[in-house]
């Protein structure tokens, strides 16, 4: 059976705390979407925003594969719908398609909109009626449908009986508040199907009990063939149905007919982007796309995996694009580093001795407060160096840093020594922003004459943690640095009880790292 989709990230998902879309941002979501085939991108609310407005019923916003959708409301109560603002702007959108919002519940409209139950039917009937009168094709949105009918049943269909009378295309049930449970979603929506034989029935569920993307399958279970929610889950309150996991749920566990497989194939990559389009943070654990959906960390799962995937993959990850990972820590076992290993050094075998003594160091280092998982590129130097396959790029003499304060501000000094080719050198440098940022400006001065590309190299992040902390002062502290040439990121650690010196050390592993990975 074939469900449609229609993804509201750029209307219900910027209702999100912290999420800010300007008109390039919706644009570029707009053109990640039409690349997957979602059926519908509903973009925006004209009246209610200024960019909305300009994005739907100024520019023309061209799409291959799906629909653009201008959303808004049923008419003013004290307004004519030729007088309605709102709604003149919805028909002067340069989309065919728009969705119109109206209460299904009578407390809803005797308490939110203060009319009467009756009333509240005729503006649904003008609203959409006026729409379908010019030539659009008209979702209804029945808001708190699921509430509605637990208090009303017969005054809920009305809402779409009314809706379907005026012209309505596709009739959306909305568990407005996410209140509702699946069984409830489950009978509920069968009822509506039996009684609307005709009619294309949609569900949107928000998640404030956790339960959009079950709902959503429960309803598509009891015959809807739309689904609406936002591509990360990300909405006002608590969230709106995750259509990444409800769609490859769908299709991929219960066999529904959604999107392309080479649309599915891109939803890892498409994630990421939308998630850093919109700056909001996609979880590692977030299914099927996350960094860590893949991921398998300890000794007994990590063997088990590599020699049976199914035993801890539901699927293969390359179908969502997604990656297997093995993360190297003190849980890790024998095949796991191995596997790891190997590829730091593909088509190098190591020898049952030298990966004993890997692994030996590994856990002497681990012991030490070090921690490869997530720092990558420390452990690629950590296995190049322990079977001497690392060049010497430079070594590292001798650093010291001051602080002083001037004024109001505080000013750090570093000064870096080093040796490369038999030759010593010296510079030093201040930083603005810290001792860090001294020492890193300092090695970056020093290595830039034999070693040029290495202006290139910024640091993009920079984390600390302190491992023990009933030490106090004494505390051991983890530091992970990420860096990036504007091309690739990577990230190093360093631990020492002094949090500048753990620095050095993962300043110095990046810097390496870059030098290794250009000359490989």
């Amino acid at each position: 059976m074939k469900i449609e989709v229609l993804d509201t990230t750029l209307r219900d998902g910027a209702q999100a705390e912290g999420v800010t879309l300007s008109i390039d941002d919706k644009a570029e979501c707009i053109r990640l979407f039409d690349d997957l085939k979602i059926d519908y991108i509903e973009a925006g609310t004209p009246f209610a925003n200024p960019k909305d407005k300009k994005l739907l019923c100024d520019d023309d916003v061209k799409t291959v594969n799906s629909h653009l959708v201008a959303f808004g409301s049923t008419r003013h109560k004290n307004n004519l719908t030729d007088e309605d603002s709102a709604l003149n702007m919805l028909s002067l959108s340069k989309t065919q398609f728009v969705s119109v919002v109206g209460k299904s519940s009578v407390t809803q409209a005797e308490k939110v909109l203060q009319v009467s139950a009756q009333d509240n039917l005729k503006m649904i009937y003008d609203s959409i009626r006026f729409l379908c009168d010019r030539n659009k094709t008209v979702f209804f949105d029945a808001e708190h449908f699921f509430d509605g009918y637990k208090e009303n049943p017969d005054y809920a269909l009305d809402t779409l009986r009314t809706a379907k009378n005026a012209g309505a295309k596709l009739l959306v049930l909305c568990d407005t508040n996410g209140a509702t449970l699946p069984e409830e979603i489950s009978a509920i929506v069968k009822t509506v199907v039996k009684t609307f034989k005709r009619a294309k029935i949609g569900i949107h569920c928000h998640d404030d009990l956790g339960l959009a993307v079950a709902n959503t399958i429960a309803a598509v279970d009891a015959g809807a063939t739309h689904i609406q929610g936002t591509f990360l889950g990300f909405g006002e309150r608590c969230g709106n149905c995750n259509l990444v996991t409800a769609i490859l749920d769908l299709q991929l566990k219960k066999g529904y007919d959604i999107l392309p497989e080479d649309s599915i194939k891109k939803f890892t990559d498409t994630a990421r982007r939308i998630a850093e389009i919109t700056n909001v943070r996609l979880p590692k654990n977030t299914p099927y796309v996350g960094k860590a959906a893949f991921m398998h960390k300890g000794g007994m799962h990590g063997d088990g995996v590599i020699k049976y995937s199914p035993a801890f993959e539901h699927i293969d990850p390359s179908v969502v694009g997604n990656e297997r990972s093995f993360p190297i820590s003190e849980v890790a076992g024998r095949a796991i580093f191995l596997k790891k290993a190997q590829d730091v050094l593909p088509g190098v075998p190591l020898d049952k001795e030298q990966s004993d003594a890997l692994l030996k160091k590994l856990k002497e280092m681990e012991m030490q407060g070090y921690q490869f998982e997530g720092a990558d590129a420390s452990f690629n130097l950590f296995v190049k160096k322990a079977i001497n396959l690392l060049p010497e790029f430079f070594r590292a003499e001798e650093y010291t840093v001051s602080i002083c304060a001037k004024g109001d501000k505080n000013v750090s000094n570093a000064t870096v020594s080093v040796t490369v080719g038999g030759e010593k050198r010296q510079e030093s440098a201040e930083g603005n922003d810290g001792p860090v940022d001294a020492l890193d400006i300092a090695l970056r001065k020093v290595l830039s004459k034999f070693y040029p590309e290495i202006d290139n190299v910024t640091l993009t992040d920079y984390k600390v943690r302190v491992l023990n902390s009933e030490e106090a002062t004494k505390a051991t502290v983890r530091v992970l640095i990420t860096s990036s040439d504007g091309f690739r990121n990577w990230t190093t650690v360093g631990v020492s009880t002094n949090v500048i010196d753990a620095s050095w050390h993962a300043l110095l592993d990046g810097t390496e790292y870059y030098l290794s990975d250009k000359r490989k």
